[in-house]
């Protein structure tokens, strides 16, 4: 589950974004074949996860989960919904350390009886290992990009349900390094996350390329860090939940399954 915190503006209507060629993602509007200021081929590509290799959550699931929660402490579904929306942060940034850490957060927001954690924490896992279902299209995307010769690193705000959840997701073996938020400590677009992100990558900025929803300013924050930026259409449709965001002009896709075509006309020219 993510919940944004309470603090910051939803957005379920999101404006309907311009994508761009291949050419101008990879290489910028103005660079031709024979440029010599040509940029580098990517040789890591660095991914959000919600919103980016799966669905953003839709309002009707955020209520489905909450109303779940609620159900196991035997709370009204408000208490619910509250609980989660208030703890995003610390569920996301560090102050948590596993699924146990996060039922008793709950439970004491609820007010609810310490006997529920072992049934709450079963939910959560298996709320998390629903979450973490993926696309035969996107995990095929996956497979061709490190056919390729590009590391792939996951960089995501995700709470500690989710972090013990991935390596027993389909998404797990296409990566070479996972860096989850609630165990760098900070959430995006926090500057230690992109440099925890490059150093696991072990490639230099310009040889790195972003690309995500954009939730958490997480685009603006891998270009202060040098490096390449693209946008990708929110997956699950621009109706799902979104927070963080900020106006982005740069270039965009339509989706994760774009990038082996982006490398590939790289590599014709």
């Amino acid at each position: 589950m993510r919940y944004p915190p309470t603090s910051t503006a939803l957005s379920t209507n999101l404006p309907a974004i311009t994508t761009n060629p291949p050419s101008d993602v990879l290489l910028g509007p103005s660079l031709g074949p024979g440029s010599a200021s040509r940029p580098s081929r990517p040789t890591a590509i660095i991914l959000d996860l919600f919103g980016t290799l799966v669905a953003a959550p839709s309002a009707a699931e955020r209520t489905a989960a909450a109303a779940q929660v609620a159900e196991v402490l035997s709370v009204p579904w408000t208490a619910a919904e509250l609980a989660l929306a208030s703890s995003w942060r610390v569920r996301h940034d560090g102050q948590l350390r596993s699924t146990s850490d996060v039922a008793a957060l709950l439970i004491a927001h609820c007010d609810a009886p310490a006997s529920c954690a072992d049934e709450l924490e079963r939910l959560l896992a298996q709320l998390a290992r629903n979450r973490l279902q993926a696309e035969a299209t996107l995990l095929q995307a996956l497979k061709e990009l490190r056919r390729a010769g590009c590391r792939l690193t996951l960089l995501s705000d995700a709470s500690p349900d989710i972090a013990e959840a991935w390596s027993s997701s389909d998404l797990a073996p296409h990566f070479d390094a996972v860096m989850f938020s609630c165990r760098l400590g900070a959430v995006k677009p926090a500057p230690q996350l992109y440099s925890a992100v490059l150093k696991a990558t072990g490639a230099t900025p310009e040889q790195v390329l972003y690309c995500g929803d954009g939730g958490g300013d997480e685009l603006a924050g891998a270009e202060r860090a040098g490096m390449r930026a693209v946008l990708v259409a929110r997956r699950g449709g621009a109706d799902c939940l979104a927070f963080g965001e900020t106006t982005w002009t740069g270039r965009a896709i339509p989706e994760v399954e774009a990038l082996p075509a982006l490398l590939s006309t790289w590599r014709e020219r």
